[in-house]
């Protein structure tokens, strides 16, 4: 059963990259194994260099990506967080986990990042949405508003079922955004780390991250390894160097080591080939917005961080402008949970990249302008 289970996946991951995806072939740039990768530069996502980007691929514990920082934004901080038997009993568990662990949120969610742990995850899906097949539904959600149109998520780990696929393109989107987290971010910093359980009291286990690049190649700050016997190697890393910071996607490579050489491989280009130019603070980018059904009538957006144009092979910096994808009205909830709109980047004109657009939270209440702001957007259809 196993066996037709495999060969029905890998068939079905095949068909659809055949009928959905030509593929594109890598510019010049170094030979590496993995099937797909992109390397982008993190604070835009200029691509600096694809291979078969948009090919559907398995994403193995990548997915784990989207697991932590959705409990991240919906867990507080002090929440328990129990191992129920379908956690306990879930594939791949290097924690040790047991049914009736206890764990706060922070804990269990640096623990399965470091060593990628599944039924972790799966007990994050329970705590946050009541069953793995609830938190699926959340996972798609926020990859359809993350832009991530060739992805659909079936479980929160990574374990491979035919329907659970993604890119490298779409993972690299994803990396994007759970990297603008600091909490995710600090999470998946760390080479080695103790994990203490609330339940057992005193018990511990010392974790050490499953990405090779920490504490070997300058300037590693992350992310996320991925490994199955369907999706061969995966990992998306991030590297700082100089105030350049760049974001690397591989996936399907044949080996697990060659995950990491490709990943070294494709960085050093990348760092040989980008310079940054400064252009406007992020509070250069302000703009106002509507809000309806909150208890204030207006906020103010403003990008997550100051834009650098990032100069590939020597271009000139008076080539990049900005426009704003920013609607007239949000909602007070959308202020609270994420992104409202984007800086986009464009060099000569065409869009190469992004910025995310933050609002100020405004909370969830009545005010007499907020009031007319949604009076105003029902009556126009906004």
């Amino acid at each position: 059963m196993k066996s037709v289970r495999k060969w029905l996946a890998g068939g079905f991951i095949l068909c659809l990259s055949i009928i959905q995806f030509a593929g594109t072939a890598a510019a010049d740039g170094p030979a590496v194994q993995a099937q797909s990768y992109i390397l982008v530069e993190a604070s835009t996502g200029r691509v600096i260099l694809e291979k078969d980007a948009d090919v559907l691929k398995y994403p193995a514990s990548m997915t784990k990506m989207m697991t932590a920082v959705l409990a991240l934004e919906n867990l507080p901080a002090d929440a328990q967080i129990p191992i129920l038997n379908d956690a306990a009993n879930t594939e791949d568990c290097p924690l040790g986990i047991k049914e009736g662990d206890v764990f706060t949120r922070d804990e269990l969610i640096g623990g399965m990042l470091m060593v990628s742990d599944n039924g972790a995850a799966v007990a994050l899906a329970d705590k946050v949405d009541g069953s793995v097949a609830a938190f699926a539904k959340r996972m798609n959600a926020r990859a359809k508003k993350l832009g991530m149109k060739h992805t659909h998520f079936d479980n929160p780990n990574g374990l491979t079922v035919p329907t659970h696929y993604s890119t490298a393109r779409d993972m690299m989107k994803l990396a994007r955004y759970a990297m603008e987290n600091e909490m995710f971010r600090k999470m998946v910093a760390r080479k080695k780390a103790a994990v203490y359980w609330k339940a057992p009291a005193g018990k511990t286990f010392l974790a050490e991250n499953t990405n090779e690049l920490l504490g070997t190649y300058p300037g590693a700050i992350g992310i996320k390894t991925g490994w199955t016997g369907e999706s061969g190697g995966c990992l998306a890393a991030e590297a700082q160097r100089d105030g350049t910071d760049l974001i690397v996607v591989l996936m399907a490579s044949p080996t697990a080591e060659g995950r990491f050489t490709d990943a070294r491989t494709l960085l050093d280009y990348g760092f040989s080939e980008v310079k940054l130019a400064d252009g406007p603070k992020a509070e250069e980018t302000k703009h106002t917005v509507w809000v309806k059904g909150g208890t204030s009538g207006r906020t103010e957006v403003k990008a997550v961080h100051d834009i650098h144009y990032p100069l590939i092979h020597g271009e000139d910096a008076s080539h990049y402008s900005l426009t704003y994808e920013l609607p007239d009205v949000v909602s007070a909830k959308d202020t609270q949970s994420g992104v409202v709109g984007h800086a986009v980047v464009k060099y000569d004109g065409q869009p190469v990249g992004s910025v995310d657009l933050k609002a100020e939270p405004v909370e969830s209440g009545f005010s007499l302008l907020s009031w007319l702001v949604g009076a105003v957007s029902w009556f126009w259809g906004w």
